[in-house]
């Protein structure tokens, strides 16, 4: 049987995302049916009169259950990406900014700000006002992701094994930092932290969505320009040089521009793990190992499975919500242990693929 072509495959998974999308916007506490939601869409525009006695309505799905949404499609869209090209970067599967230690760095940066934002201490952020949490959180997933990096390659070539021994450390020391911080925070800083840690779009807006938007946009083009840099990277740095690119540039410029993504997603909705381990390498068993392909089909796919992840979170335990991170966990480590076992049968633990 032949297989579907790229596009096809692409085009599959944005009409699937379209339909998640549709199906979260209408699922929650409040119903709405679509002829409701596109005439809230319309009034919204401005381009029907609006109802008077329908205002909470509208407000619920325009200003909560909207925002929600694309925020939940923006955050699964920059993991995917995030996933993808640190697998690549890495030179393998079992990479993703959570075992990276990227997602524990961005999570202990914005703790400091939870915590030490309004203090003598934290006054440092104060000139950067909305910009402090996802600064922050972009300095400490930087640092972690280099640290992580620069230990696992130490030896001219990423080892696995390595890898996830400094991964393990990395995130240890910043878990335990942001233990600290809850530990010293008042109750509802805390509290904050708490859930934060376990991934929510509870707390999603527009301006939430403006700036994930905005950062993953700019950084998906960005790295659409490295797809083939990528493909080289993946046969080794050797190679890739041969091949006329600059490998350590090519590194460097692709963990800053991953590092601004995620960081950007983790600072508004938390810490979530999994996401862009399973997306990428599902991908690759599908269809292609292409960078070209893997990177929008990263960003769809991861996407899709989010909003699905989120729809799931609202209904599994109503009137409460289970975390994301908690069901992303639960798939994703079952999912991760495979991938590591198929990987030592291979005996390919020290290179990618």
């Amino acid at each position: 049987m032949k297989r579907p072509s790229d596009s096809a495959t692409l085009a599959l998974l944005a009409l699937l995302l379209v339909l998640a999308l549709a199906a979260s916007a209408a699922i929650g506490a409040f119903g709405f049916t679509p002829p409701q939601m596109a005439r809230y869409l319309a009034e919204t525009a401005g381009w029907l009169p609006t109802r008077e006695g329908d205002a909470l309505g509208r407000s619920v799905f325009v200003e909560l259950r909207l925002p929600r949404v694309v925020l939940a499609a923006l955050a699964g869209a920059v993991l995917g990406v995030s996933g993808t090209l640190m697998q690549g970067l890495f030179r393998n599967p079992i990479v993703e900014p959570g075992l990276a230690g990227t997602s524990a760095g961005a999570a202990l940066g914005a703790a400091l700000v939870f915590v030490l934002g309004g203090t003598t201490v934290g006054g440092i952020a104060a000139p950067l006002g909305a910009l402090a949490l996802p600064a922050a959180a972009f300095v400490g997933a930087f640092v972690a992701t280099v640290i992580v990096y620069r230990i696992s390659s130490s030896f001219g070539k990423v080892n696995v094994f390595t890898l996830l021994l400094a991964g393990i450390a990395v995130n240890a020391v910043c878990t335990a930092g942001t233990g600290f911080l809850s530990y010293m925070a008042r109750d509802p800083q805390a509290r904050n932290i708490t859930f934060w840690n376990l991934g929510t779009f509870t707390t999603a807006d527009w301006r939430a969505v403006g700036l994930v938007g905005v950062a993953f946009t700019a950084c998906f083009v960005a790295t659409l320009r490295y797809a083939k840099a990528l493909n080289a990277l993946m046969l080794g740095e050797d190679e890739a040089a041969l091949l006329g690119n600059d490998p350590r540039r090519v590194i460097w410029r692709l963990l800053a521009v991953n590092t601004v993504m995620v960081a950007a997603t983790t600072a508004m909705v938390g810490v979530i793990a999994f996401v862009g381990l399973v997306v990428p390498h599902v991908l690759r068993l599908v269809r292609s190992s292409d960078h070209a392909f893997l990177l929008p089909a990263s960003a769809l796919l991861g996407a899709l499975l989010m909003v699905v992840v989120d729809v799931v979170a609202r209904v599994v335990i109503p009137p409460a919500e289970l975390p994301i991170g908690i069901i992303t966990a639960v798939v994703g480590a079952p999912v991760f242990l495979w991938i590591l076992l198929r990987q030592q049968r291979r005996g390919s633990a020290g290179f990618y693929g």
